[in-house]
C-alpha cells in the first residue's frame, strides 16, 4: 500500500475491496483498500491529494456518518459512494449531504475509473487554487508585517493608513501627505519610495521652510556656470536630481509664490531649465508633498497658488494624530526606548506601569515626535517614572490600580466615541474579543455613557 495513495477505498467486504483495487490498480493508481470507515479516518488529512470510494451499508459507522466526518475534516475531499440499485434515493441523499458522486453496484470497471479519474482531477485543482490563496495571503501577511515595522501601530485609523500607502506605494500618483507637526510624514513618504517601484532610484528630500527664499529656485531647478553672482560651475538642482526617483518636498505650504509657478511647470510638464539656461531637461520623477496646513485655505488667502493645490493633492493621505489613536503609545513608547537603548550601546531601562498609564493621559501636541523624545529621556534617566517613586498613602493620591482603571476606561470611552459605539468595530481596534470588550464596559460602567458622549 503506497503512503501517499492515489485511492482510499473503503468497503466491509474483503473480495469487493480486491476487485475494486485490482480494477483501479490495473489503470495506473495506487490504492489504500481498508475494511472500516474509522480506520480510512486516519488515513486522511486536509493534505490528502486524493479520492475516497465508500460503500454506504457497512457496520458501526456507515457511508453517511463517514461522509459527515471527512467533510468535517476537509469538505473539498471528493468522496464516491458505491451502493446497490435498490439504494439509489439513499445515494441521492448521501449527494445533497455532499457526496462528490455515487456509483451503483455491480460497479462497472470503465465507469468506476473514469468517475475516480474526474474526482482525482478536480481534487487536484482544488488543493493548486488553495496553495495559491495560501501563498497569496502569507503575500499579503508579509506585505503588512513589512509596513507594520515601519509604520507602528494596531489603532484602526494606522491599520488604514498602512492599507491606502500600500495600494498607493507601486502606483506613479503624485500625493500629498496631510498631518500635524511630529506625526511621520516623511516617514510615511519613505515608506511609499521603500515599498514602491521606485526603490532602486533615489530618495530626495527638500525642506521648503529651511531654503532661504532667494535660494530655493536654485535648489530646485539647479543653475548653469555664471547664472547668477557666485554661480562658477553647474550645479544639478533637486529635481533633476530625483530622476527615476521620488522627490519629497516637506513643509510645501513654506514655498515661495515665484518658486511654485516654475513647480507647476515643471509637474505639469515633467521637464525643467536649469537657471541661467534655455535648454529643457525631462525628469521622470513622483513627486510627494508634505503639509500641516490647508493649502486650500491658504490659497484662498493668496499665500498660495490653488493650481498648484490642485496639482499636487491628486491623492492626499491624512496621518493621524497621537491623541486619535493612544492605544498604540505604550507599543510606540516600549519601540523608542529599545531603539535609542540600542542606538546608544546602553541597557534599555523597563517601562513601569505606572509610566505607560501617564503618558496615554498626556495630549501630545507634538505627537510621534514628542513621544519619542520622552523616550530618548526615559533612556537617559532624565525622566522618572511616576510609578517608581515609593506608593503613597491612600490619603495622598489615588493607587496605581485606580489610575490604570481611570486610563483603560478613558480608552475604552473614546474608542466606543470614535466608532460610534459600534462594539465589533471597537473590539477590532483595540485588538481585544467582543466578550472581553463587554466585560470591561461592564466593569467601568460604560453600557450607556460612552456610546451617547
Amino acid at each position: 500500500m503506497s503512503d501517499t495513495p492515489d485511492i482510499v477505498l473503503v468497503d466491509d467486504d474483503a473480495e469487493v475491496r480486491r476487485a475494486y483495487g485490482q480494477t483501479l490498480e490495473l489503470d495506473g493508481l495506487s490504492v489504500a483498500a481498508l475494511g472500516s470507515s474509522a480506520t480510512a479516518l486516519k488515513a486522511l488529512s486536509p493534505a490528502f491529494e486524493g479520492v475516497v470510494v465508500s460503500d454506504v451499508r457497512m457496520p458501526g459507522m456507515d457511508g453517511f456518518a463517514f461522509l459527515d466526518e471527512v467533510r468535517r475534516l476537509d469538505p473539498d475531499i471528493p468522496v464516491l459512494l458505491i451502493t446497490g440499485h435498490g439504494d439509489v434515493p439513499m445515494a441521492l441523499r448521501a449527494l445533497r449531504a455532499g457526496a462528490w458522486d455515487f456509483i451503483e453496484k455491480p460497479a462497472d470497471p470503465v465507469l468506476l475509473v473514469e468517475t475516480v479519474r474526474r474526482a482525482l482531477e478536480q481534487r487536484r485543482l482544488v488543493l493548486e487554487n488553495r496553495a495559491l490563496r495560501d501563498e497569496a495571503t502569507r503575500d499579503d501577511a508579509a506585505a503588512e508585517d513589512v509596513w507594520a515595522a515601519r509604520l507602528i501601530g494596531r489603532a484602526e485609523p494606522m491599520q488604514r493608513l498602512r492599507r491606502t500607502l500600500a495600494v498607493l506605494a507601486d502606483t506613479r500618483t503624485d500625493v500629498l501627505i496631510f498631518g500635524e507637526t511630529g506625526t511621520g510624514k516623511e516617514m510615511a513618504a519613505r515608506a511609499l519610495h521603500d515599498f514602491g517601484r521606485r526603490r532602486a532610484g533615489r530618495f530626495v528630500a527638500v525642506n521648503c521652510a529651511a531654503i532661504p527664499e532667494n535660494m530655493i529656485e536654485s535648489e530646485l531647478f539647479g543653475h548653469e556656470a555664471g547664472a547668477f553672482t557666485g554661480a562658477r560651475e553647474r550645479r544639478i538642482g533637486k529635481i533633476e536630481h530625483a530622476h527615476k526617483g521620488t522627490l519629497f518636498l516637506d513643509e510645501i505650504e513654506s514655498m515661495p509664490l515665484a518658486a511654485q509657478t516654475r513647480l507647476l511647470r515643471a509637474l505639469q510638464e515633467r521637464s525643467i531649465e536649469r537657471l541661467g539656461s534655455n535648454a529643457e531637461i525631462k525628469v521622470d520623477i513622483r513627486v510627494l508633498a508634505a503639509t500641516k496646513v490647508d493649502l486650500l485655505a491658504l490659497a484662498g488667502e493668496g499665500r498660495f497658488r490653488e493650481d498648484l493645490v490642485y496639482r499636487l493633492n491628486t491623492v492626499t493621505v491624512r496621518l493621524p494624530p497621537l491623541r486619535d489613536r493612544r492605544e498604540d503609545i505604550p507599543a510606540l513608547f516600549r519601540h523608542f526606548v529599545a531603539t535609542v537603548a540600542a542606538r546608544d550601546g546602553v541597557p534599555a531601562r523597563p517601562v513601569e506601569a505606572g509610566t505607560l498609564s501617564e503618558l496615554m493621559r498626556r495630549p501630545w501636541p507634538g505627537n510621534v515626535r514628542e513621544l519619542r523624545n520622552a523616550a530618548e529621556r526615559h533612556v537617559l534617566g532624565l525622566e522618572e517614572a511616576p510609578a517608581a517613586s515609593p506608593a503613597p498613602a491612600p490619603m495622598d493620591g489615588p493607587s496605581l490600580e485606580a489610575m490604570m482603571d481611570a486610563a483603560e476606561r478613558h480608552l475604552l470611552a473614546e474608542a466606543l466615541v470614535r466608532h460610534g459605539g459600534r462594539v465589533g468595530q471597537c473590539a477590532d481596534a483595540l485588538g481585544i474579543s467582543r466578550k472581553t470588550l463587554y466585560l470591561k464596559m461592564r466593569k467601568h460602567g460604560l453600557e450607556r455613557d460612552a456610546v451617547e458622549d
